[in-house]
């Protein structure tokens, strides 16, 4: 389905020079892959193309990814300069991110961090916690909070310290609280829309041309629940 210039511009947080910042829906591709469907960076390109009457081929660099089935900020460079800065910053790990996650499961502790290692099976396109021995695994540690609790879920914040494949994902599921509509880590039903209800919530840095401070929050997916959790935390 084909987005109009007008609703992507609704849903840009941020726009300068060198990056725009963009709220992801559920279901939309980052970047182009083999199913060939249109991409969030597809229509940034068109908006782009379109706001600033720019000839030829718009330049849009990817420096970092968030996966299908999750919503959120997305972080886009419309420079080569900006690119490269950005991607710098999170190998360098100078971006604070929070994400927000439904899980069918109450956790044991209200607050804890979790550490295990994480292997990626390639042919699945999945991640298994194993023995910190295994060959090929890669550490992944992540903080949680539990936010809020409804009757049936529960909202949870999480910090990473480590970006691993599908690292939020799979360490919950480990520990017993799977994200709501994720089939792939054993959640009892799919989400209507093919979505996981995981979001990219807030993302803040300093920004790496103009050296500015850049704080960003992105609002949750337009769905019932959700309005419902982000409602709950508004009042606090």
């Amino acid at each position: 389905m084909t987005r109009s210039s007008t609703s992507i511009e609704s849903r840009i947080l941020f726009e300068d020079n060198h990056l725009i910042i963009m709220n992801k829906l559920p279901r939309e591709l980052v970047q182009g892959d083999d199913t060939g469907d249109e991409t969030l960076a597809d229509m940034v390109k068109a908006y782009i193309k379109t706001a600033y009457n720019k000839p030829g081929n718009v330049f849009l660099g990817i420096p970092h990814r968030l996966d299908r089935p999750v919503s959120g900020v997305v972080i886009y460079a419309k420079t080569s300069k900006g690119l490269a800065r950005m991607s710098d910053l999170f190998r360098l790990k100078k971006i604070d991110k929070t994400y927000w996650a439904i899980v069918e499961n109450k956790p044991t502790k209200t607050k804890a961090t979790l550490e295990n290692s994480l292997l990626k099976n390639h042919k699945q396109n999945k991640s298994y916690v194993v023995s910190d021995d295994r060959k090929g695994s890669k550490r992944a540690i992540l903080h949680y909070e539990l936010m809020y609790s409804s009757e049936r879920y529960h909202l949870l914040q999480i910090q990473l310290e480590t970006g691993r494949h599908h690292q939020i994902r799979t360490q919950l599921a480990h520990m017993g609280c799977i994200i709501k509509g994720d089939l792939k880590y054993g959640a009892k039903r799919s989400n209507g829309d093919g979505s996981i209800s995981l979001h990219s919530r807030t993302t803040a840095f300093i920004h790496p041309v103009s050296d500015e401070p850049i704080s960003i929050k992105a609002q949750c997916p337009n769905d019932e629940l959700w309005q419902f959790f982000e409602s709950k935390m508004n009042e606090g």
